[in-house]
């Protein structure tokens, strides 16, 4: 029985997989609505400068120490008995892990620079 090598296979796979990964980030115009939308509507709650207001401090030092998974539900289903409303209606779920990453990496300052 001839023996199977599956690793042409597993090197292929984990060629792929950055293109796979980055499949579902949003285009450079998306992105930059995407910016616009954090610095207006989440501003409005959260700060312009996203330091904090009615809502906490959207800060990379503050974010880093959120769970990405947890921060990632909150922008998208919002925090029930709280203010934070969810995004759902109005963002895939590709744009909030791309916000998500953002706010972890430290947010944008201006539209189209993205870190």
């Amino acid at each position: 029985m001839p023996r199977r090598r599956p690793l042409p296979l597993l090197i292929l796979t984990l060629a792929l997989l950055p293109a796979w990964a980055q499949a579902d980030e949003p285009g450079p115009e998306r992105q930059a609505q995407l910016i616009r939308m954090v610095r207006q509507d989440c501003g409005s709650c959260h700060g312009i400068q996203l330091t904090g207001g009615l809502g906490p401090e959207l800060t990379q030092a503050r974010m880093l120490d959120i769970p990405f998974d947890s921060l990632l539900a909150t922008i998208y289903n919002g925090r029930p008995g709280t203010p934070m409303p969810g995004w759902k209606s109005m963002i895939s779920e590709a744009d909030a892990t791309w916000i998500a990453r953002q706010l972890q990496a430290g947010f944008p300052l201006e539209s189209g620079k993205t870190r």
